[in-house]
């Protein structure tokens, strides 16, 4: 293999396979980076057996030479020596060579590396997928419901299976769901695709769709997920995803959720991150991140946390809306804060339906989010 590339996008597509590299892994040519060469251009893959990730660069692209291929060939290359040394290279060409036994030269401006590679037919072929089921949507909307759940996965391996978020499809619905048993996160979207393709209980971890949403564009790039008996794959412009499948059942959380309430507020997103916010400095010092809420007579609704060593914050806030029998609840304003972290309407619905039971979430002009979270039982 000898070719010329230009640094920059070899660079980009280093930076995008380098995501599925694990520190973790105990097979050696699994911390390395596929590199194979023919005349239509290079290919780059990188897989930690759950994740593996493709990335293409055309040898011509808008009448530009990327690639000018001398001799195709392949190697597999040391990420980690690899993706560092190619972002530091001084030239925007660079050259590369495959010698006998896999050593590589790498040339750029003046500087000269050499490298020891491996053989490429060591590493392991690709999932094979039918692409039977296939949906297509928005880039900028799949980050978006990933963000809007991800934050509710379980950090417990314990249970593998809420390590995950949710997917299900029916009639165009295209839902996500996450929860670690505290709390829940719900987004839904409806797709303009073929209404034949349906599934249900397709759940991908969470830190997998961190990685993902890393590598879509922001703009409104079309993505393609194939989805099949075990795995899911991405196709993100010349950029291939695949990720497994997580075994097992997800639980329903569908039983969980009330659809009529004895307390309803409407209050102003802003205002009471910012008050939870300053309870949630005191409540971190007591290791509880324990805040209260209160409805008041006077139509307001009071937020108040405490520390033994610190002393307490109270404030009051304004209600845009107050419906049903008043209220005293106890919450982790952690989580709280997490969900308002990610709500990007001005105005709150908030539900209760007891003391002891799930508070309800709602953005005031998006009907496709809802987020529960699992009040606490305090003496006081």
């Amino acid at each position: 293999m000898k070719i010329r590339v230009l640094k920059h996008d070899l660079n980009e597509s280093i930076q995008h396979v380098a995501k599925a590299i694990s520190s973790r892994t105990t097979i050696p040519i699994l911390t390395g980076i596929k590199l194979e060469v023919n005349f239509q251009g290079m290919t780059l893959t990188a897989s930690d057996t759950d994740i593996s990730i493709q990335a293409f660069i055309p040898a011509e692209d808008q009448n530009k030479q990327i690639v000018q291929v001398e001799r195709p060939g392949s190697v597999v290359l040391p990420a980690k020596f690899f993706v560092e040394m190619i972002k530091k290279l001084p030239s925007a060409e660079i050259e590369m060579e495959v010698q006998e036994g896999f050593k590589t030269q790498i040339r750029s401006g003046s500087t000269d590396i050499q490298m020891v590679g491996l053989d490429p037919e060591e590493f392991p072929v690709l999932p094979s997928i039918e692409e039977n089921q296939v949906i297509s949507m928005p880039g900028d909307l799949l980050k978006n419901m990933i963000k809007q759940t991800v934050f509710s996965i379980s950090s417990n391996e314990t249970s593998p299976i809420l390590t995950g978020v949710l997917w299900s499809l029916s009639e165009n619905q295209f839902k996500f769901v996450a929860t670690d048993r505290h709390r829940l996160a719900s987004r839904t979207a409806e797709l303009s695709n073929d209404d034949q393709v349906r599934f249900s209980n397709i759940v991908i971890s969470g830190k997998t769709l961190n990685e993902l949403s890393k590598i879509v564009p922001d703009q409104n790039t079309i993505v393609d997920i194939v989805v099949a008996d075990n795995q899911v794959l991405f196709k993100i412009d010349r950029v291939l995803f695949y990720t497994r499948i997580l075994d097992g059942t997800y639980p329903d959380t569908s039983k969980i959720i009330p659809t009529t309430y004895k307390t309803e507020l409407v209050l102003d997103t802003k205002k009471l991150s910012d008050s939870i916010d300053r309870a949630y400095l005191l409540s971190r010092e007591e290791k509880t991140n324990i805040v209260r809420l209160q409805t008041m007579d006077n139509g307001s609704v009071e937020i108040s946390s405490s520390s033994s060593e610190l002393g307490k914050v109270t404030e009051q806030l304004d209600l845009a809306e107050f419906t049903g029998e008043q209220v005293r609840i106890s919450f982790n304003s952690k989580y709280m804060l997490d969900v308002l972290k990610v709500v990007e309407s001005e105005q709150l619905h908030i539900g209760f339906t007891g003391a002891m039971s799930p508070i309800i979430i709602k953005p005031m002009d998006d009907t496709q989010s809802l987020y529960l979270i699992l009040p606490y039982r305090t003496t006081n």
